[in-house]
């Protein structure tokens, strides 16, 4: 593939995959804008602290069979061989039938301790009971997403990731509503029930698996290989979401439930304002590069193309972010999160590094490292809880964005180190600059919003004029026409 085409190809996938995250991200702060008004802090926090519960029992049920899914389909896929893609289907549907029952039923059997001892109440039992339910869903709905991942459906991925967020919303400002605090158990059981209709309805129109039976000894064989490569994406998983659990734990008991509440509004923002960039590398650039795994030169090449589209696409975005970080809370939340400002800057900043570490970390998943994975994965988490831990009593809750940076320069010389040594990896000196200015340019901003909120957004506003002019520049370049990357910025907006 020239240069030229794996452009394009990042492009339209982005555009595709952005276009549905842009609309999941309006939808989601819909969401999110009714419960800060009707519930305060306190009502975000206890959500935020009930999903990360529900996300990390959920990762432990999976069993990384996702990951490694889509993984199998798609080298099954690559390589046209009809009973291989038959066989990793199968294996995946049944194997994550069993474990989503089984998570939930396990889940369902500890919800008195979970209640005391992550939301230390034991009154909330039979409300943490409920979220077996969401549990179940969250599985079976991750092994759809994976399923056409694998497949490369990448509209399909999209009309679900939409669709949901439509439904998601109805249903969950709906109950809040409609019964206030008392639908809160709802709000959260929301997405994954729309997630997993919706992923259920594409994945019945994909055209039938026309292979003979799979014996069963070849199912074993593929559920060897998921449970051998899945249990170590698991933990890796496992350390983001225990480790955001541990640090949410840590907020609700050292400082309070607004404490929490800050955390969770900052955090809220930061996981889903470049979503469409991060979504399409997991959509598009994993399985492509996955079957480019064994070719050195190519997966530098894709490592490189990836990292210059991202940090193309996120620069303007992101130095907007940071310059008016205090009207964006206040626009999405309300006057009561204002020590969320400080928070979000401090972990806008770490996106920069964030997004240069994701398509290096990716090679790990491609090659099927699992255990190198889940090591980087592991000790990125850890850092990121160490530093919380010590910065909390000295710095109050703002060192969880400061710790939230610290994470990701970590992380990014971790898996820059291990691409270097396994593949020879070195970026671009176009890319190195392009990561260099805009770090700069990004604590330039936040020092500035910092010392005199005016400055900060006046200067923000300009550098993410100028860097967008660039990057519009470069875009059309790399995609060989201006009315091509017209048309897909415009469907990036529209889609």
């Amino acid at each position: 593939m020239s240069e030229e085409s794996s452009h394009r190809q990042i492009l339209r996938s982005t555009s595709i995959i952005g276009g549905a995250a842009v609309f999941n991200v309006l939808f989601g702060l819909v969401r999110t804008k009714v419960a800060a008004l009707l519930l305060g802090p306190a009502g975000i926090g206890l959500i935020g602290l009930l999903q990360s519960l529900m996300t990390t029992a959920s990762t432990v049920s999976a069993l990384g069979f996702g990951n490694v899914g889509t993984r199998q389909i798609a080298e099954a896929a690559g390589l046209e061989d009809s009973a291989a893609v038959a066989a990793a289907r199968r294996a995946l549907f049944w194997g994550t039938l069993v474990l989503s029952v089984l998570g939930a039923c396990v889940f369902w059997a500890l919800r008195d301790v979970l209640a005391a001892r992550v939301l230390g109440n034991p009154s909330w039992a039979r409300d943490v009971g409920w979220l077996a339910i969401g549990v179940l869903m969250t599985v079976a709905a991750g092994s759809q997403v994976a399923l056409l991942n694998g497949l490369r459906r990448i509209g399909d991925i999209a009309r679900v990731s939409v669709l949901s967020a439509v439904l998601s919303t109805l249903l969950g400002v709906g109950t809040l509503l409609l019964l206030g605090k008392a639908g809160l158990l709802l709000f959260v059981l929301a997405s994954p029930l729309a997630s997993l209709l919706f992923g259920h309805f594409y994945v019945a129109r994909l055209p039938k698996v026309r292979a003979v039976p799979t014996p069963l000894s070849q199912l074993f064989a593929q559920w060897r290989v998921l449970a051998q490569l899945g249990a170590a994406f698991m933990v890796a998983g496992l350390a983001a979401t225990v480790g955001q659990l541990v640090v949410r734990t840590m907020i609700q008991r050292e400082m309070g439930s607004n404490a929490l509440g800050q955390f969770q509004a900052a955090w809220a923002i930061s996981m889903t304002y470049i979503g469409f960039i991060l979504a399409a590398m997991g959509t598009d650039y994993y399985p492509r590069l996955t079957a480019a795994i064994d070719d050195r030169s190519a997966v530098n090449r894709m490592v490189n193309e990836q990292t210059e589209v991202a940090l193309l696409l996120a620069s303007p975005i992101i130095l907007i972010m940071l310059g008016g970080a205090s009207w964006i809370i206040g626009l999405l939340y309300s006057s009561q999160f204002a020590e969320a400002v400080a928070i979000l800057r401090w972990q806008v900043l770490g996106d920069v590094l964030k997004i240069a570490s994701f398509p290096l970390a990716y090679i790990m998943l491609a090659s099927g490292s699992g255990r190198t994975y889940m090591l980087a994965e592991g000790g990125a988490m850890a850092f990121f809880i160490l530093l919380t831990w010590l910065g909390l009593p000295r710095m109050g809750i703002q060192a969880t964005g400061q710790a939230f940076l610290g994470m990701y320069a970590f992380y990014l010389v971790l898996v820059y180190g291990l691409a270097r040594r396994r593949f020879g990896f070195r970026w671009t000196a176009r890319v190195r600059a392009l990561l260099g200015v805009l770090f700069v340019a990004a604590l330039l901003v936040h020092v500035l919003a910092g010392w005199y909120e005016a400055a900060g957004v006046v200067v923000g506003i300009g550098a993410s004029a100028l860097f967008g002019a660039y990057a519009m520049k470069r875009l059309i370049g790399l995609s060989g026409s201006s009315v091509a990357i017209v048309k897909k910025l415009r469907s990036l907006i529209l889609r």
